[in-house]
């Protein structure tokens, strides 16, 4: 599925998503809901955007954006498959951010050695 007839997102290696965030070179937003959060934790250190409130939460025109997606960092998204962050891959450069990447699932960044709490 495209939105704003965009092409998708490209996809990093987990890997080195894991360890750009490990540096602070990077932002890591997990876009699944709070009940899939509360029943498999999340990515160590990734903030938590649910899709729903993508739009509002990292526009950043928006007095509600949050401060960590003003600094012009690269942003990785992820959810349970790949698909919601892919859509939300789409909305966040249509909003005006530069490096935007798609890492796919929490499972993708558990298998290339990302921790995650609960």
């Amino acid at each position: 599925m495209r939105l704003f007839g965009s092409s998708p997102a490209p996809r990093m290696p987990a890997s080195d998503i894991v360890a750009r965030v490990g540096t602070g070179e990077i932002v890591l937003i997990d876009v699944r809901e709070a009940g899939e959060l509360a029943a498999f934790g999340r990515a160590e250190g990734a903030l938590h955007v649910p899709l729903a409130v993508l739009r509002m939460k990292c526009d950043p025109s928006c007095p509600e954006c949050l401060a960590e997606l003003k600094s012009g960092r690269p942003i990785a998204l992820y959810c349970a498959s790949g698909a919601r962050s892919q859509m939300a891959a789409q909305v966040l450069k249509s909003l005006g951010h530069g490096e935007v990447v798609n890492l796919g699932g929490l499972g993708d960044w558990i298998a290339a050695g990302g921790a995650v709490s609960r």
